[in-house]
């Protein structure tokens, strides 16, 4: 039986239990967020600020659905951060099968935007519309980062509804622990957004140091 992983994981609890799923507060787990981020450009933080002033703009008139936000926000963030250049590659809408409980039940969705580097996947981008908390889309995007084809290696995620941001990083080696940052502010000051691409550009960095 195949059923989409919007409906089948809809919450933290369910995508513990039906994965084998524990958070984990040690935060060694997740040093890419927090330690020794490159520093950015004053060109690149130009091209934030203009990003962000187009978004609070579109965001003046009330809340913004999820692909307006992916094509305000998101996209643009990931080409500044350098994800859609060498040796990166991009896929829109990517299609993820997961197989559970021995195979009785087929769980299918869509990556609204994966970042690959060969066959490894760098990062997954979910968003949701504003009216939403951006920690609606953790369980589902867990659900995603499940499906790397290289479970040995680490998996990130970057989460949005367009005024927050937040990143998680699941690892599944002895046993499956997820980390998520904190929360990212972009609506509330432009420096958040710059903290966002030194994140970012670090994932890159480090993705391939593993």
């Amino acid at each position: 039986m195949t059923i989409a992983i919007t409906d089948a994981i809809s919450t933290l609890d369910e995508a513990e239990r039906r994965f084998n799923l524990a958070r984990t507060e040690d935060e060694t787990l997740f040093l890419e967020w927090q330690t020794d981020l490159p520093e950015i450009s004053a060109t690149e933080q130009a091209d934030l600020d203009q990003l962000r002033r187009r978004y609070l703009y579109q965001r003046s008139t009330g809340q913004l659905l999820e692909g307006t936000v992916t094509l305000l926000l998101t996209s643009p963030l990931l080409a500044i951060a350098g994800f859609y250049d060498p040796p990166f590659r991009v896929r829109a809408e990517e299609s993820v099968l997961l197989t559970i409980n021995d195979g009785e039940e087929v769980l299918q969705g869509r990556i609204d935007v994966l970042v690959l580097l060969n066959q490894l996947w760098v990062v997954v981008l979910e968003s949701k519309k504003t009216a939403l908390s951006v920690w609606t889309a953790l369980p589902q995007t867990l659900a995603y980062l499940i499906a790397n084809p290289q479970p040995q290696r680490s998996s990130f995620g970057l989460l949005t509804n367009g005024d927050d941001i937040l990143f998680v990083k699941l690892v599944q080696r002895e046993s499956r622990l997820y980390a998520v940052s904190r929360v990212f502010a972009p609506f509330t000051s432009g420096r958040e957004l710059f903290e966002v691409l030194r994140i970012l550009k670090k994932l890159g960095q480090a993705i391939g140091q593993e």
